[in-house]
């Protein structure tokens, strides 16, 4: 008891460490990042690989698995590799064992990668490679309109002032906008006219990129001085590209001149230069008006709300400088974030409140309630210190973790305040009170504190995002709860040293406040002392009548596990934040213009569906940013092309339950909309965090070496999953019906017209998808520094039938080979090439379906059937699936699989880890128990308090329709450590009272009368510190309430069998080890 020795001598030194912790918790909560969850650090790297106009297929195929076979054979550490090839771009996800050091994985990967660029289709750029943190979810999204600039000025504006302006706050991470149409310099040839004087697109491009040079000229030195020499190498105004020639005509002597001699082809000629835009495949519509669509994600370790109102801060500045644009803040998560910290904060406060009010009811003294509460606060900013000093920041599972610990935190100072009254009035000195009551109760007090320590530790054993989420909550209570004892020891001896004797002096007047609390207390007694005596009378019974009791604890425990079967599972509490996201497909191959039509009119009946007053914003995002794929990359949108998209809902405040909506969408857009397919994604960044950057929380993953048998397979998987009651939204996601035109090249005619198959390819792909991959240029517009691509290209409304793409033009690229018009050639600024031929002579066409996105898993075909949850909770339905999906397990063929991922797998994971946690953490306070009483029979009999505790989070949760849930083990896990505490601390004094030769039935009975109230504070401090949480009342409050529920069900019948199940235990082994 030094501690508490050298507390009563150095006050002043106590005091000024509270006061430094009071300065120093101050500081930290002004400067640690608030977020709504911990930070997930899952090592996983993302690699995005680009080639406009390269279709799906082929771009696995030539790029994508020739990738992940380079990463999955030498990259270490990979678990897993997942990839996606969409039209033009791929993304691949390459997830790491926990521990790999991800900075050293990437380095690994680039190295890798680059050497592959040489094996792929010429013109193929290196990757984009980056990490990918499943806490970077959108926390605001800003909406870009205008009514009088285009679709390619809006663009511009956001990716390069808006963005690069609001990129200067800390921590906002931008992808490239949603929306609008990229800005290219382009060359739009006429077939006709190219057609009409012998010429090709591809021809035209290359006389583009012999004429636009970006190479410096040097420098000249003349006389004394020293001159710069430059170049009309690239024109200074586009339109001067229009005047470049492209062809000299001279037709050989004897034929027919079309065109006078010497007639020069210019640009303007076949077609003209202008400040276009690329074919547009996303587009974005704010309240029915197009603009884009600037997501902001939260950073690794910024805080949520700082970034919000930082961007907020520069916005009215942006607006003014550009007047003729309208800037939105669109779906704010930073006020979910702001009023679920509140609300957590709240519930801390209201706790300690009533937990406060309970102890000066228990102790009569408001100076022993001051003591009491004084620790709180101070135990809760060395706990956010610690927390912070070990990079966690201020979020929800912290702060309830804190929140879940005040109940706690005043029975290490309770105990021992209770104690040292017991002490003095037994007429015992101050000093001599303060130090025997501190070291009457010294060991427990330790031993339950580090029961309760022991028992956190089983979130150790929890894997993937759970583990992230809870370590923080556990590390809160544990370092609150060892200051807390701390504490214990040195504070509130000097602060009980300071005031108690002002209490106990005849000298000092009672105030009239005290006047009412003593007659409070006064009365209080009388019934705590009437309910003691009961206490004693009932208790007295049940130990004389053991085995009675014994048989009805028994059937209780029966009657409770009969429970266990209605109480459903569920990974974690649906949160409310009022966001919906709806994801829409149109019939598949849907032109864009088409599928925005089709959009309005879904948004249309979501406004008839959903009144206006509760209504806020529906934004729609159609199509993918082929362009910008890393903007798909930093999002886990599901769309796979032009006919789909998603609807951004947000409701206003005061709305009903979201999932009401959600139902009824469920059920009115199907029947008016038949042709298309609906489906709800994770909205709220809550549940995108938990699911992980999946669609949904149900995933049924099929993977095979054979894509059509991998097909046939998931229509069987999604057939099956949409009879299991409380399974919506059912679907296959990967569409493979996209429709495609084939173009089958005769290489042998083609061989006769000097064609090679790179020709006729290289030819196709400038006039359909532009010369970008294949031979791109720049040109720099001279205002603004940008630069912009400078391409040749056929607009596509030259292009409206299966004819107008027969009848583009080829030509060889070398001048070889002889002309489908005849002999005669012309000579072009590149020298002798040959008369354009029509493609429609060397190839043939036909049409067939092809997958919109191939998805690979571990380099084999995957296709995913998505399940969403309704009505019902996920451990249930995952199980029916799993029933249905037996049979059809059972007929797969060698090499097939099917796997159910998503939340449902991380929900088991963690469900298994925590019940294997707890059984080892109970495994764990029992040895401490052993080493502290020295005896393998105490420890058992404090441990029978458990079972009471168990039935107890049974009935609350059944009682109050609650779901097994991570927080509600949570709740079990802090039942496991308080009822062991309270337990700990009768057991103790029931040896004492048998080492002075009482019987076990008198020591039993004694040690429960003189237990009784110290029992009764700790649970009671506990019980009313998680009535607020409980109850979930406040925004994000959802989250927390299964683990209110459980601590307060769970103590409940814990402290009946901490009083009376104990007891009966201790004398019926205790009195056979006597007799």
């Amino acid at each position: 008891m030094w501690i508490v020795r050298l507390a009563l001598r150095q006050p002043f030194t106590i005091a000024v460490m509270a006061v430094a912790i009071l300065i120093l918790g101050l500081f930290t909560i002004s400067t640690t990042p608030t977020d709504i969850f911990p930070e997930i650090d899952i090592p996983v790297v993302t690699i995005v690989w680009q080639y406009l106009g390269l279709p799906p297929r082929e771009m696995q195929n030539y790029i994508t698995t020739l990738s992940d076979y380079s990463i999955a054979n030498y990259v270490e550490g990979v678990k897993r590799v997942e990839s996606t090839s969409y039209y033009g771009f791929s993304i691949t996800r390459v997830y790491f064992q926990p521990g790999v050091d991800i900075s050293l994985a990437i380095a690994q990967v680039e190295a890798i990668l680059q050497p592959n660029v040489k094996r792929m289709p010429v013109g193929t750029t290196p990757p984009l490679i980056f990490r990918f943190n499943a806490s970077e979810v959108p926390i605001l999204q800003i909406g870009v309109s205008s009514p009088t600039l285009s679709d390619a000025d809006l663009a511009d504006y956001a990716l390069y002032q808006l963005r690069r302006d609001l990129l200067s706050v800390r921590g906002a991470t931008m992808p490239p906008p949603w929306g609008g149409n990229v800005r290219w310099m382009t060359v739009d040839v006429n077939p006709n006219e190219l057609l009409a004087r012998g010429l090709s697109a591809d021809q035209v491009l290359q006389v583009v990129n012999s004429q636009v040079v970006d190479l410096p000229s040097g420098d000249v030195k003349i006389g004394n001085r020293d001159y710069l020499v430059s170049l009309n190498n690239v024109p200074s105004r586009l339109a001067e590209i229009n005047d470049y020639p492209i062809k000299k005509v001279d037709p050989p002597r004897g034929t027919l001149r079309i065109f006078p001699s010497d007639r020069m082809i210019y640009v303007r000629d076949i077609g003209h230069i202008h400040e276009g835009g690329a074919p547009q495949w996303n587009l974005v519509r704010s309240n029915g008006i197009r603009g884009t669509l600037l997501t902001v994600l939260k950073g690794r370790g910024a805080s949520t709300i700082e970034i919000v109102d930082e961007i907020k801060k520069l916005l009215p500045e942006l607006r003014k400088a550009n007047p003729r644009v309208t800037i939105k803040e669109l779906f704010d998560q930073s006020l979910y974030v702001r009023a679920a910290i509140k609300g957590v904060v709240t519930e801390g406060l209201m706790a300690a409140t009533l937990t406060g009010l309970m102890i000066l009811l228990f102790l009569g003294s408001w100076r022993s309630t001051l003591i009491v509460l004084t620790s709180i606060p101070l135990c809760v900013l060395v706990a956010l210190f610690v927390l912070s000093r070990l990079g966690y920041t201020l979020n929800l599972m912290t702060l309830g973790g804190l929140a879940l610990a005040v109940g706690i935190l005043v029975d290490d100072a309770t105990v021992t305040i209770e104690n040292m009254h017991r002490h003095l009035s037994m007429g015992k000195p101050m000093i001599q009170a303060i130090v025997d009551a501190a070291q009457e109760i010294a060991k427990p007090a330790f031993v339950a504190t580090l029961s309760i320590s022991i028992v956190f530790t089983s979130v150790t054993l929890l894997e993937g995002p759970p583990r992230f989420l809870f370590i923080p909550m556990a590390l809160a209570v544990v370092f609150a709860m060892l200051f807390s004892y701390f504490l214990s020891r040195s504070l509130v001896p000097c602060m009980a040293n300071l005031l108690l004797p002002l209490e106990h002096s005849e000298a000092v007047p009672r105030r009239v406040f005290e006047q009412w609390i003593e007659k409070a207390h006064e009365v209080f007694e009388e019934r705590f002392f009437a309910l003691r005596n009961s206490y004693e009378r009932v208790l007295q019974w049940v130990l004389e009548n053991r085995k009675k009791f014994f048989q009805s604890v028994f059937v209780f425990f029966g009657i409770s596990a009969c429970l266990f079967p209605f109480i459903g599972r569920d990974f974690f509490p649906v949160a409310d934040a009022g966001l919906m996201r709806l994801h829409v497909y149109t019939p598949t191959g849907t032109r864009l213009e088409t599928s925005e039509v089709y959009f309005a009119q879904v948004e249309e009946a979501i406004r008839q569906l959903i009144p206006p007053g509760e209504l806020e914003t529906i934004v729609d995002n159609i199509g993918l940013p082929v362009y910008f794929s890393t903007t798909l990359a930093f999002s886990d949108s599901m769309t796979e092309g032009p006919f789909d998209g998603e609807i951004l809902i947000s409701l206003k405040e005061g709305h009903k339950p979201t999932a009401h909506y959600m139902k009824r969408l469920r059920e009115e857009l199907p029947k008016r909309f038949p042709s298309f397919s609906f489906f709800f994604q994770p909205a709220d960044m809550v549940n995108q965090v938990l699911n992980f950057g999946v669609a949904s929380p149900i995933d049924i993953r099929i993977i095979g070496p054979d894509e059509d048998r991998v097909y046939q397979i998931a229509r069987k998987v999604e057939a099956a999953v949409r009879r299991v009651l409380g399974a919506v939204d059912v679907h296959l996601h990967q569409r493979m019906d996209y429709p495609t035109i084939r173009l089958d090249v005769d290489r042998v005619r083609a061989m006769e017209f000097g064609l090679t198959q790179a020709d006729i390819t290289k030819n196709i792909l400038t006039q359909l998808s532009s010369s970008y991959m294949v031979a791109p240029t720049y040109w720099v517009d001279p205002k603004t520094t940008i630069s912009y691509p400078l391409l040749v290209f056929t607009p596509q409304n030259r292009i409206r039938s299966p004819g107008d793409l027969l009848r583009l033009t080829i030509t060889p690229l070398n001048g070889r080979g002889r002309s489908a018009f005849g002999p005669e050639s012309t000579q072009t600024l590149l020298g002798n090439v040959q008369n354009p031929l029509l493609l429609a002579n060397v190839v043939k066409l036909y049409r067939r379906d092809s997958p919109a996105v191939v998805t690979h898993s571990n380099m084999k075909p995957a296709l995913d059937v998505y399940a969403n949850i309704q009505g019902r909770d996920l451990g249930g339905v995952a199980s029916d699936i799993e029933r249905v999906l037996r049979p059809i397990r059972k007929e797969l063929p060698p090499l097939y699989r099917i796997e159910v991922v998503g939340q449902v797998t991380s929900m088991r994971e963690a469900f298994g880890r925590l019940g294997l946690g707890v059984a080892f953490a109970v495994i764990l306070v029992y040895l401490l128990m052993v080493v502290n009483f020295q005896s393998w029979l105490d420890p058992l009999i404090i441990l029978m308090a458990l079972p009471m505790g168990a039935c107890g989070i049974l009935w609350a949760l059944f009682l109050w329709h609650t779901t097994f849930s991570v927080p509600s083990l949570m709740g079990t896990i802090m039942t496991v450590g308080v009822a062991t505490a309270n337990s700990i601390l009768l057991i103790t004094f029931a040896n004492q009272e048998l080492a002075t030769g009482k019987a076990a039935l008198q020591a039993a009975l004694e040690a429960g009368k003189v237990r009784l109230r110290p029992v009764l504070m700790t649970a009671l401090a506990m019980i009313i510190g998680m009535l607020p949480m409980s109850l979930g009342l406040s925004e994000g409050g959802e989250q927390n309430a299964p683990l209110g529920r459980a601590v307060i069900g769970g103590l409940l019948l814990a402290t009946v069998g901490t009083l009376f199940f104990v007891p009966a235990v201790f004398t019926f082994l205790r009195g056979r080890k006597a007799s």
